[in-house]
């Protein structure tokens, strides 16, 4: 079995979740290799499967003035470095199918963004890397819409293929469990406020609602999901993208033995067998 297929199999039988996690994007290598140390020691300390994450380059900004990253040159040589430092995973996404193949040799999960869930030469290019592929769903998108995104992924020879949602609605969850693959809640990025914060240079950065990103994940995990997605921040005030709603690091291990505790008694994962015959007494 290759590398993709083991670590797909491993994440799909996780119990009671796995985790995708790290800050928003790349600041320096210093920073990156911080946070990677400090997650992976509390995900290796409450027992959840880490898949460590951060962006090398912000292409969806709502400003052109706001931060990027480092670019994908640069940014793959941290990506790899932290990848070896600490024998994580690696996810990161892309926005151009031309991206795919390099971050192929790094990156053992590659993330298709929101915006570009249906783009097929995007989805064939990372399908055909043979890593695994998570499918963001777009927020204007119906939950059907990605039975057939995870469809264009395996016709192109890959099975190693997720979903995840912003989580707007948790009816969602259930829904895009029709592609048959393991599904992932997004619970930072559920909470963005596109262009909600103006800055002192005339640009915009997203704002937030941070504060409700513990009742997003409680009821993301309640559901059933196979993965949470969180991105975590040491100094979430001061992070130059998406500050808003990234968790504070201090809190991580508080909310994941939670969410946890959670998960180990819901039935989430299990479906509901309703009887509709007529009551009788």
């Amino acid at each position: 079995m290759d590398s993709s297929a083991l670590l797909y199999n491993q994440l799909k039988t996780a119990e009671p979740f796995f985790l995708l996690a790290g800050p928003n994007v790349i600041e320096s290598e210093e920073h990156i290799f911080r946070m990677a140390k400090h997650i992976k020691t509390i995900a290796t300390k409450v027992g959840l499967p880490l898949v460590f994450k951060s962006s090398f380059d912000k292409a969806n900004r709502t400003s052109s003035k706001s931060f990027r990253g480092p670019g994908m040159v640069e940014g793959l040589k941290i990506l790899e470095k932290v990848k070896l430092a600490y024998d994580l995973p690696i996810i990161t996404d892309v926005h151009e199918a031309l991206q795919c193949e390099e971050v192929g040799r790094v990156a053992d999960i590659i993330q298709i963004p929101a915006f570009l869930c249906r783009q097929t030469d995007l989805l064939v290019a990372a399908a055909k890397t043979g890593k695994i592929v998570n499918i963001k769903k777009g927020q204007f998108c119906a939950p059907s819409v990605m039975v057939n995104s995870a469809e264009k992924v395996r016709l192109a020879g890959n099975p190693n293929v997720m979903v995840y949602d912003l989580i707007v609605d948790p009816r969602n969850l259930e829904w895009i469990r029709e592609a048959n693959c393991p599904v992932v809640a997004d619970v930072t990025h559920a909470l963005q406020q596109p262009a909600g914060r103006k800055l002192d240079d005339g640009g915009v950065a997203s704002g937030g609602l941070r504060e409700l990103i513990p009742c997003i994940a409680r009821t993301a995990v309640a559901v059933g999901v196979d993965g949470i997605f969180m991105e975590v921040h040491d100094d979430p005030c001061n992070a130059p993208v998406d500050g808003p709603t990234q968790w504070p690091l201090r809190h991580l291990e508080e909310l994941l033995v939670e969410l946890i505790a959670i998960a180990r008694v819901s039935k989430g994962k299990q479906r509901f067998n309703i009887d509709l015959s007529p009551y009788r007494d």
